[in-house]
């Protein structure tokens, strides 16, 4: 039997520390320096020309008392105005820092120099949903200043000064190092767990730990299908139970990882399975009290006939590829981009990414015309977030022709041509012949569009012919 050590957990009682850091504490304190130069407000007193002026005597007459309490009372609420104005200005500019920051901190945790074991797959998460959060306030923030821009007049914008705020950006209430904190918690009511059976700490009974305040005690759910962002997200599904198969199982191999066990997993048909790290597979495979260990990792989805597997034995589970730390975000990233990619083209029912290639060779097709008068109707916001979901992941795999593929057409579908066209490409020199032969009709269309777009952008009116 494998007896594994957890880290400091010696059935001590366990103690719990109150977390007294707010989400918005740092976007506070980066917002004041806009208006820390504070001024007083001087009505009719001077000290130094005290003996030169008369005095001002605020009892002589009821009207001087009336005068100056006027005047107090509409200084302040101007002060006011111009405090909130001054920090309201200063959010968009947060959100963009925060969208810079979110993308180099995620570039730098999945750095090819660093060792794949010691990338946080928790951090790496994070980041990428602080970035696409921060997209999403921005956008709220700029709709919000246009209403308001149109209400009352323009209004200038504040230049904010750099400052690491990209931490205290709020993901559903709680901040980075609060979410990771919260993994923290379930690894010691896991230990908690363990104490109050007064049991060893063998590898059989640990996981069985696990399970019980993951799925009993927190009530964690499987969700069905690509439906909900909260579903995709990791700070969403810690915050509300449900999440997709990597999701929870990236929140078991972290919660794992907490004591000292190393998990590690497979992909599987349509399944992501994950087992504790052994050197006699067999072990996970011996049936008592009516379930092996492997099922009791894995759940429901070992004992389903439909599954893949279902079919899993001790000798094919070592012919399984481990999936690396890079592997595991790289799928969940995937997972975002079918995601975003389903709530940007759910009024094209059957558009894919890669619809408008096959018309090249098929005019009666309904997406047969590459120009850009017959687009399909996007939802532009879904659309970025897949695009910069899609820039993430091409950072792990930057020599995956396919991906390079379908970055270059969300580019096209965004009408960003020339970016488009630098893509497909760069795609067209790792894709495989046949692939590259079907791109190159398209890419030579799209150097018209990028051409005619141009073309229309100086004032031109009419489309621009070519000899």
């Amino acid at each position: 039997m494998v007896v594994v050590p957890l880290g400091g957990f010696c059935n001590q009682q366990l103690t719990s520390t109150a977390n007294t850091s707010t989400p918005m504490a740092c976007l506070t304190n980066c917002g004041s320096y806009i208006y820390s130069d504070h001024r007083r407000f001087r009505y009719c007193f001077d000290r130094n020309g005290a003996d030169k002026e008369k005095k001002c005597n605020f009892n002589s007459s009821a009207t001087s008392r009336r005068v100056h309490k006027k005047k107090k009372m509409n200084v302040m609420p101007v002060i006011t105005s111009a405090l909130a104005t001054t920090q309201n200005l200063a959010l968009p500019n947060f959100y963009q820092e925060v969208i810079k920051a979110a993308r180099g901190k995620f570039t730098r945790e999945i750095s090819f120099q660093s060792r794949d074991k010691n990338i946080s797959l928790a951090k790496a998460l994070l980041y990428v949903a602080a970035e696409d959060e921060a997209f999403l306030a921005f956008n709220r923030e700029m709709d919000a200043r246009s209403l308001q821009n149109e209400r009352r007049g323009g209004l200038k914008s504040s230049d904010v000064q750099d400052c690491d705020c990209m931490e205290a950006m709020p993901l559903a209430g709680k901040n980075i190092n609060e979410w990771l904190a919260e993994l923290d918690a379930i690894a010691k009511e896991v230990e908690a767990e363990l104490v109050s059976r007064e049991i060893g700490c063998h590898l059989v009974e640990v996981l069985e730990a696990v399970n019980v305040v993951l799925f009993q005690l927190r009530g964690f759910k499987r969700s069905a299908g690509l439906v909900d962002s909260k579903c995709s997200y990791l700070h969403s599904v810690l915050s509300s139970g449900r999440g997709n198969a990597i999701l929870l199982s990236i929140i078991y191999i972290e919660v794992c990882r907490r004591l000292n066990l190393t998990i590690v997993g497979s992909r599987v048909g349509e399944e992501f399975l994950i087992w504790p790290q052994t050197g006699n597979p067999e072990e996970l495979f011996k049936v008592t009290s009516g379930r092996s260990l492997f099922g009791v990792v894995n759940g429901k989805c070992v004992e389903d006939p439909r599954s893949k597997a279902s079919d899993l034995n001790s000798n094919s589970l070592l012919g399984l590829e481990i999936a690396t730390n890079r592997d595991i975000i790289g799928i969940a990233l995937a997972n975002l981009i079918r995601l975003h990619w389903k709530r940007a083209s759910r009024m094209n029912h059957g558009l894919m990414l890669t619809s408008p290639l096959r018309p090249v060779h098929d005019a009666n097709d309904k997406y047969s015309k590459i120009d850009g008068s017959t687009f399909p109707l996007l939802r532009p916001q879904d659309l970025r977030l897949a695009i910069m979901a899609s820039e993430k992941l091409l950072i792990l795999q930057p020599h995956n022709w396919a991906l390079r593929r379908d970055h270059g057409m969300m580019l096209y579908f965004s009408r960003e041509y020339g970016e488009a066209v630098q893509e497909l490409s760069i795609c067209m020199a790792f894709a495989p012949e046949e692939e590259a032969e079907l791109l190159e009709p398209f890419v030579e269309k799209l150097h018209l569009l990028r051409l005619e777009s141009s073309w229309k952008s100086l004032g031109h009116k009419g489309r621009l012919t070519v000899p």
